[in-house]
């Protein structure tokens, strides 16, 4: 049998807990786990929720629509657009993963550029999708070199993973406004942020005045449901949806029935609205407890961040991954995440910071 080799790899950080995990089981030793990107400060609670969830109706229990089921879309325009997107213009995908893939495959051109600390994934989608990745340095590298990036597609993940750093939001329109003068297409992936901010961030309403912008959205981060796979896509050019929506038909004939159910009451009834809150306010608190400690151990990465406080639920430290697993701490090489020859990789790593704060006290306090 002839198999089509795409050239992308198998996870190496999943392939990392793994082994951690192996260890564990074979030697006794506790690992704090902060090799995988989940929200593990608390488990947004659901019990209130699912009470309100009909498991014999038949939205649950028949396909669902191709694009998303409506009452979801109608929530999601409500949530992120203030109401003021179309919801023909949002399509429900499996998770974050499965929006920029699609993504990937339906864009044609064929030049994607990312920043040059990047989520690896961005790497292995591109490569099943045919097409070619390159890098910019930064913000003020977009700004400065625009027309460079002509007739290609920028990704822009903010706040950023692996890194945590965030860009103020004015010099973000402002690289925008200048795409939009030209034929750059923008992919907006920035998964991370609205764990940090509630309905009032008016961002992705003020996103909606670009008709060269496609966002991606996921719901494993802003409240915890990594394991229902669920996100989002939106786009404003009617030719692109319409491909995407074939495409997303094929990928799975629908996405899952209760995680659209689920998203649905989480975003618009009083409870789930409740319990997003409650997960983000405990989330956030240990996350910044957990940078904090990392500051003044000395511990970030400081030529990344300056005196800004990373956003988001990953930083770099300045130890290697074996220093952090002699303590007993997973976490994966910075050369993951990039492929940059002016710092020294080795000697860095990306963690997540998104733990109970007194098991990561605990484990840090070794050095």
């Amino acid at each position: 049998m002839k198999i089509n080799k795409s050239g992308a790899k198998f996870s190496a950080i999943v392939k990392i807990g793994e082994d951690l995990r192996e260890e564990s089981r074979k030697t006794g030793k506790e690992f704090l786990y902060l090799n995988r990107g989940i929200n593990r400060v608390v488990n947004i609670d659901l019990s209130k929720i699912v009470k309100n969830i009909d498991f014999n109706s038949d939205a649950l229990q028949y396909y669902p629509h191709s694009k998303g089921m409506v009452p979801l879309r109608k929530a999601i325009n409500n949530e992120f657009f203030a109401g003021k997107a179309s919801e023909e213009n949002i399509y429900v995908t499996s998770g974050g993963m499965n929006a920029l893939s699609l993504v990937f495959q339906t864009i044609e051109i064929e030049t994607f550029y990312t920043n040059s600390f990047y989520w690896g994934a961005y790497s292995n989608a591109l490569k099943i999708a045919g097409k070619n990745q390159f890098f910019y340095n930064d913000f003020d590298d977009l700004k400065t070199n625009f027309k460079k990036y002509d007739n290609g597609t920028v990704i822009i993940c903010d706040p950023n993973n692996p890194t945590g750093s965030k860009t103020d939001d004015n010099q973000l329109f402002e690289i925008l406004d200048l795409f939009s003068k030209q034929n750059t297409a923008v992919i907006w992936d920035g998964p991370y942020r609205r764990l940090f901010y509630d309905n009032t961030d008016n961002l992705y309403q003020k996103l909606l005045t670009y008709d060269n912008v496609i966002i991606t959205e996921s719901f494993s981060k802003s409240i915890g449901l990594s394991g229902q796979r669920i996100g989002f896509m939106h786009c404003k050019n009617q030719v692109f949806n319409e491909e995407f929506a074939v495409r997303l038909l094929y990928s799975g004939n629908g996405i899952n029935a209760f995680a659209q159910i689920l998203v649905e009451k989480i975003l618009s009834t009083p409870e789930g609205k409740k319990a997003a809150e409650d997960f983000k306010t405990k989330t956030v608190a240990d996350i910044t407890e957990n940078i904090k400690l990392l500051k003044n151990k000395k511990l970030l990465v400081e030529e990344f961040y300056g005196n800004k406080t990373p956003v988001g639920i990953f930083v770099i430290v300045n130890k290697s991954f074996n220093e952090l697993k002699e303590k007993n701490i997973g976490s994966v090489p910075l050369n993951y995440f990039t492929k940059r020859k002016d710092i020294d990789v080795e000697n860095y790593s990306r963690i997540c910071v998104s733990v109970p704060k007194n098991d990561f006290r605990l484990f840090f306090e070794k050095f």
